[in-house]
């Protein structure tokens, strides 16, 4: 029984829904990243390669061959084209991904600066500082009076 209520309290505290959100923001953000690598990186990079596909180039071990009894044989061969295609790949993510999360912080970082007059302060905020700002203006009095007391 305590495994269950444990499952339902991390259930209901929200880290399933924070992981099945980020999962989903996950795929959502893959398929906009596939499409800036294929669509609008990888053409111009192509360019100098004078249209040779990489994902062909291969190191064949073994060519393809039919038997004596008719069946086919596959040819054996080291696909690394294919590697350097993904590697290609994955630095350009990398780099999408690196923009994107230091821009992120900047705004971050922005909407959390509190000399910035262009970031509106929460009501919350600014009723928590008048009443900070009330409770050292009594207690400045309170010593004052203190003071002349003695």
């Amino acid at each position: 029984m305590g495994l269950i209520q444990e499952f339902k309290n991390f259930a209901v505290k929200g880290n399933m829904v924070d992981i099945a959100i980020g999962v989903i923001i996950g795929a959502a953000f893959q398929s906009v990243v596939d499409v800036i690598v294929k669509k609008i990186m990888m053409p111009p990079l192509s360019l100098p390669t004078d249209g040779v596909r990489l994902a062909n180039k291969k190191i064949v071990l073994k060519d393809a061959y039919t038997a004596v009894d008719g069946t086919a044989v596959e040819e054996i061969a080291i696909g690394y084209g294919e590697l350097i295609e993904v590697l290609i790949d994955f630095f350009i993510i990398a780099i999408v991904v690196f923009i994107v999360v230091k821009l992120m912080n900047s705004l971050k970082r922005q909407s959390e600066d509190d000399q910035n007059p262009a970031v509106e302060t929460p009501k919350n905020i600014q009723l928590l500082s008048r009443m900070e700002t009330l409770l050292e203006e009594q207690n400045e009095l309170l010593r004052n009076q203190q003071k002349s007391k003695k």
